[in-house]
């Protein structure tokens, strides 16, 4: 199993519009075929920082994901609202930042 962590900071006031457009995002990796779990958390005291939480069957699958034209779309939608992204990809051997 690998694990992607996604961390996600919206510019100022901007944390909404990046949940109501990652929510068609959830839906659709949900149901790709290496997908294990997809989930999406703010933190309370800072709604505008977010994190993405993927657990996929292997580094393939995760790879298929990143070439879906619906992440792309989102990819290229966050980029006038987000300000900073950091994405880990974690194996049992060793851990990415991509």
């Amino acid at each position: 199993m690998v694990c992607v962590i996604a961390y996600l900071k919206a510019h100022t006031g901007k944390g909404d519009d990046v949940v109501a457009l990652a929510a068609p995002l959830l839906e659709a990796s949900r149901t790709e075929a290496g997908c294990i779990s997809y989930d999406l958390y703010r933190k309370p005291a800072e709604p505008d920082t977010l994190v993405f939480v993927e657990h996929w069957k292997d580094r393939a699958a995760v790879d298929a994901h990143f070439a879906e034209p619906y992440l792309k779309a989102f990819q290229a939608a966050m980029a006038d609202l987000l300000a900073d992204v950091r994405i880990e990809v974690l194996h049992p051997e060793k851990i990415e930042v991509i």
